[in-house]
């Protein structure tokens, strides 16, 4: 950068501004200004569904009833009640028959036993999923 006047270079600089050794140097300033513009934008949101397909596993669980007859023959005098051992229920049946008096015969049981059973149960199902993809233009306005 010159200053439009002879060099300084080998200048000697004096603290006193009378003499013919003094050089003025000529200093530039710079300003800076700021300004706001307010600009618009479009925000475009977009929400896209999309599928996907999953297995899912459960532990399904089944009971069924064991029915067992079991054979008995013996006489009583009314009809037994109906009961229950441990996992097992057992309902009497009698019958009357003829003789020369009236007896009732335990004829059978019929126990009846609870039996669960647990399987492994597979099935695909298809599951939704949802994004959104947002993007910014600046507008021509």
């Amino acid at each position: 950068m010159s200053s439009g006047g002879p060099s300084n270079r080998g200048a000697s600089c004096s603290t006193d501004n009378t003499g013919p050794d003094v050089q003025v140097l000529l200093l530039h300033k710079e300003d800076v200004a700021v300004s706001k513009r307010v600009r618009k934008t479009r925000v475009c949101a977009t929400r896209t569904t999309t599928t996907r397909d999953a297995v899912v596993e459960a532990d399904l669980r089944h009971d069924r009833v064991v029915v067992e007859r079991v054979a008995v023959g013996r006489i009583v005098d009314a009809v037994p009640p109906l009961r229950q051992e441990g996992d097992v229920t057992i309902l009497s049946v009698v019958e009357e028959i003829v003789v020369v008096e009236r007896r009732l015969v335990l004829k059978e049981e019929v126990h009846l036993r609870r039996v669960q059973t647990t399987e492994r149960h597979v099935e695909s199902v298809t599951l939704r999923e949802q994004a959104v993809t947002v993007s910014r233009t600046d507008s021509q306005d």
